[in-house]
């Protein structure tokens, strides 16, 4: 539910709140058990226990009416729910698209009718969704809101665009739900912290009709689409979901200064609906990162499960994302129709033996038997089956131990609610059964989530620079790694060079003869936009080394200009370092660049 759902009123509990933080703050180690028996002694209305985001919101209040005097960075610290959401450095807020026909006719994707494609009604983010009628501006300041009372920094956000394939909604529709976040964004760096009221909108979980895969007569395109055309007001709400890409270049300069600054844009598409005009489309939109679908490397798997592109369209659209200075996260499906455990373990290599491919960053996605999907007459035929324990087993070890130091395998196993599973794995921490056997193998991943710091304490003199070169697309890549004595990354840059820099090169015209720099990242819990956080990995200089450890690269390698495809709130990160504007990207002299930034830090 959203923190609208249930209202608290601190100022109620005023005497049980003082006196649960004094007891939080004479515990300086506390643990769970701890923090149990310290709320059972105060319980809410004499019933219940208060929870730790109205802890956290009790404890701001009392402090601005000085009424406590207690240390909020330490308490909240004490108190923070789920602090690995932040310790990658950025707050990811995910939101959803409204329902939209698909171009796809995939035969294991779910046609839950209510969501976007490929979505299930279950789901925890699709619920939140859901719960707002996929508005961009409610889901988003919805999901801050939620991140502050948990006692999450909220500074740097990775806005995370999901639902259906992003490249099929009209270009007016993505302009304004992109604008929407970003003015949820903007608002609540103001101080601005309630919903708006509630504007009448097609309210999609009325809709409950069967469609093809459940035994219905119809299919997901034909029932959306009538059902958005016949509930919206005579055209109201499609009239409202437009705007222009000037209000968005006005929501995007807003966002340049404030205090809630989006540091990476996501969306999601798949490999048939990526062309020169689409990649440049999603640039402009402010993306940074793109998801999108690869599923399977086999052409006789993606035919019989009707995926609706080729293996040479996935690399095509690979290398069209690197080129264009993009982030690249894949999607990869195991056990799909057609395909066995050997194959699987197979088309994983592939995934990073071709050089047109090799993803920054993989999603693991098994397939699932879900009713509404095509996939259940296969399977009542007995024509296909799901991985046993052990098979999956197998696939999913194989994957941690073999992706590359380079990629980050951001999932393994859609969290998927098992009862929307009709048969298969439906074992939600899958992925901590497979490590474990990877490890009583004598094993251990080697991919970035396996060695990012997290919330370790970090010291700068003694990180490393570690640099490895690799083929990919239509250049070479460059992956410089900032490493602890034990190996731990600390920080990473991902730096493209393209092979041709002429007329006949791939990729936008701004970039051509140019060193791009597709990511910069630094780990550690999120610091506070020019904050230091002892110990951790932010804010120590390290992102400025990296840079310069960049340029240096291109300007050995006869690249002049060093580029970089920045998001929206670090603009003024890059200009601070050098850089200039250009059209969509920002620019130095790597040469200068480099000199520069090895001044500063010494």
């Amino acid at each position: 539910m959203s923190e609208t759902a249930y209202p608290f009123e601190p100022e109620t509990y005023r005497e049980d709140l003082l006196a649960v933080l004094g007891e939080v703050a004479e515990t300086p180690s506390l643990d769970p058990a701890q923090l149990k028996e310290i709320l059972r002694r105060y319980p809410k209305d004499g019933r219940g226990f208060f929870s730790k985001s109205e802890l956290i919101r009790g404890l701001r209040h009392l402090r601005s009416t000085g009424d406590c005097q207690l240390d909020e960075a330490t308490l909240v610290e004490r108190l923070r729910m789920k602090p690995i959401r932040t310790l990658s450095g950025v707050a990811p807020v995910t939101v959803l698209t409204k329902p939209y026909p698909c171009p796809g006719r995939c035969i294991f994707c779910p046609s839950d009718v209510r969501m976007p494609k490929s979505y299930l009604s279950d789901e925890p983010g699709a619920q939140r969704a859901a719960e707002h009628q996929f508005d961009p501006y409610r889901q988003t300041l919805s999901r801050l809101l939620s991140f502050t009372n948990t006692g999450h920094e909220v500074d740097k956000v990775e806005l995370i665009i999901l639902g259906g394939t992003w490249s099929f909604y009209p270009e007016a529709y993505q302009i304004w739900f992109v604008e929407r976040c970003f003015d949820a964004l903007n608002d609540f760096g103001d101080g601005r912290r309630t919903l708006p009221e509630w504007l009448e909108v097609v309210d999609y979980r009325e809709l409950n009709e069967q469609v093809v895969g459940l035994g219905g007569s119809r299919r997901y395109n034909r029932v959306v689409d009538d059902y958005t055309h016949r509930h919206a007001a005579a055209g109201d709400q499609i009239l409202r979901e437009r705007s222009t890409w000037a209000s968005l270049k006005r929501a995007h300069e807003a966002n340049e200064t404030t205090s809630v600054r989006c540091v990476g844009l996501v969306v999601e598409t798949r490999p048939d609906q990526l062309d020169e005009g689409e990649a440049e489309r999603i640039r402009r939109l402010g993306a940074t990162k793109v998801q999108i679908g690869i599923q399977s490397t086999d052409d006789r798997v993606l035919e019989l499960n009707r995926r609706g592109h080729t293996l040479a369209q996935s690399r095509a659209a690979l290398r069209l994302l690197r080129s264009y200075g993009f982030k690249i996260h894949a999607h990869w499906m195991p056990n799909l129709y057609g395909s066995s455990v050997v194959a699987d373990i197979d088309d994983f290599r592939r995934l990073f033996d071709d050089t047109d491919l090799r993803p920054d960053e993989l999603k693991v996605y098994p397939c699932s038997l879900i009713e509404s999907a095509e996939l259940m007459q296969v399977f009542e035929r007995g024509d296909w089956q799901p991985y046993e324990h052990d098979e999956l087993l197998e696939v999913v070890t194989a994957a941690l131990a073999e992706a590359p130091e380079y990629c980050r395998l951001t999932r393994v196993i859609r969290d998927i609610p098992g009862t929307d599973i009709v048969v298969g794995n439906k074992v939600t921490n899958f992925r901590q059964v497979a490590e474990n056997e990877l490890h009583a193998r004598g094993q251990r991943g080697r991919d970035i989530r396996a060695r990012e710091v997290r919330g370790q304490k970090v010291d700068p003199e003694t990180l490393q620079l570690k640099i490895t070169r690799f083929a990919a697309g239509s250049g070479s890549e460059v992956f410089v790694q900032a490493v602890t004595p034990e190996d731990r990354l600390a920080g990473f840059l991902r730096l493209h060079l393209p092979f041709e820099t002429g007329r006949t090169a791939l990729g936008p015209e701004e970039l051509r003869g140019c060193a791009v720099i597709r990511e910069v990242h630094v780990y550690g819990a999120v610091v506070g936009l020019g904050g230091r956080g002892e110990g951790r990995a932010q804010h120590q200089g390290l992102g400025r080394s990296l840079v310069a450890q960049a340029a240096e690269i291109a300007k050995k390698d006869g690249f002049p200009t060093l580029s970089v495809i920045s998001a929206i709130g670090t603009r003024v990160y890059y200009r601070r370092l050098g850089f200039v504007d250009g059209d969509l990207y920002l620019h130095a002299a790597a040469e200068s660049l480099a000199e520069e930034t090895r001044s500063t830090l010494a």
